[in-house]
């Protein structure tokens, strides 16, 4: 039998709450989605994202695609910053149109690391904890091409990477964001300084767990410096296998404790990445997520993988408080109704996700 509408509207991803100082009508939450439309000499964002992300307005929260904290941050081509007045001035275009439109709007802020290459840096050699190759792919103007072995930050490198953290933060509050998501997972700069087998320091920043995460939690200081409340969201990867030196069970001991120390700083979020699902058809594990769940105080959103009821399910059973898609949002700008009226989901085309300008970015209609 087919759903009615009043049991419809009462799934609990349409039901409001609060993530931090900010209230969501509902817990659909548009993940960061690299599109690589920002095809322009200074990485400005242009009219086309503000189309793109107004269309998604009905979110309960929109995440930027990642965005460059610095020049010294690019490792993928065409995508914006907010390190620029230029970039700020585009990305002030994109908030005024999703904020007309009733959303709300956080910005994810982006560096790249060693998973770098110096097509992106003018030739000179990405830098990470240490002088060893993350072993992954950047996607450059010419092509993908494999990452090399960078050199090791200095204390200066370091520094400086904190401070342009905390003007990005800035930047995004004069841009008219609602906050701001530190993107700390997959094979980039925090996950490589993260992980034992990438960060070979012996300074304050590597040798043991704390020493690991000290500069995240250097930078969650920083950005949280630029934002009165809660408005600042981490978002981490601890079951992601992003190369042969990302060994999941190596690490999540590491990332318990990091979770944990997370929960000392004024934080709106814990956005976090699950396992991929064991099999096409399969439903997200809830354990993942219920295991961090317990570590952190405040809100959490959950995300891969998940489907309406597989999403609706998880947070009524309480193991997240939002839930968050990427693929759904590529052809669904309306998800937030698709979900709501019972309506079947648009497919995508993956050969226009990193280019054809608006074809395959703002030109997917709304159902009906």
């Amino acid at each position: 039998m087919t759903a009615t509408l009043p049991t419809l509207l009462d799934q609990p991803l349409l039901r409001p709450t609060g993530v931090g100082d900010l209230r969501l009508p509902n817990r659909v939450v548009m993940a960061p989605l690299t599109r690589a439309r920002a095809d322009n000499p200074g990485l400005v964002p242009t009219t086309l994202h503000a189309a793109y992300y107004g269309q998604r307005a009905s979110a309960g929260l929109i995440v930027t695609e990642g965005t460059w904290v610095s020049e010294r941050a690019i490792g993928f081509v065409n995508v914006p910053g907010v390190y620029s007045e230029a970039q700020v001035a585009g990305w002030r275009r994109v908030t005024d149109v999703v904020h007309a439109l009733g959303g709300r709007i956080v910005q994810q802020l982006w560096h790249t690391g060693a998973a770098s290459h110096p097509d992106h840096l003018g030739g000179e050699l990405p830098a990470g904890p240490s002088a060893i190759d993350p072993r992954t792919q950047t996607f450059t103007p010419g092509g993908f091409k494999e990452t090399l072995t960078p050199r090791a930050m200095t204390a200066g490198d370091i520094e400086a990477t904190v401070e342009e953290f905390r003007t990005a933060a800035a930047n995004a509050r004069r841009a008219g964001f609602d906050g701001v998501e530190i993107g700390a997972l997959g094979a980039f700069l925090f996950a490589q300084f993260l992980n034992p087998r990438l960060n070979h320091r012996d300074d304050a920043y590597g040798g043991d767990r704390a020493g690991r995460r000290k500069l995240l939690l250097d930078v969650v200081d920083a950005v949280t410096a630029e934002w009165e409340g809660r408005r600042v969201g981490v978002r981490l990867s601890p079951y992601l296998a992003a190369t042969e030196h990302f060994v999941v069970e190596e690490l999540l001991g590491d990332f318990d404790e990091l979770v944990t120390a997370l929960n000392d700083r004024p934080l709106a979020y814990l956005h976090l990445r699950g396992p991929d699902p064991a099999g096409s058809g399969e439903s997200p594990a809830s354990e993942p997520f219920a295991r961090y769940r317990k570590r952190f105080e405040r809100p959490l959103i959950a995300n891969n993988g998940f489907d309406r009821n597989s999403a609706n399910a998880l947070v009524d059973a309480g193991c997240a408080d939002a839930v968050s898609f990427a693929t759904h949002f590529v052809a669904n700008p309306d998800l937030v109704g698709r979900f709501a009226l019972g309506r079947e989901l648009a497919a995508g085309d993956p050969a226009t996700y990193y280019q054809g300008g608006a074809r395959g970015y703002a030109d997917y209609p709304a159902a009906g």
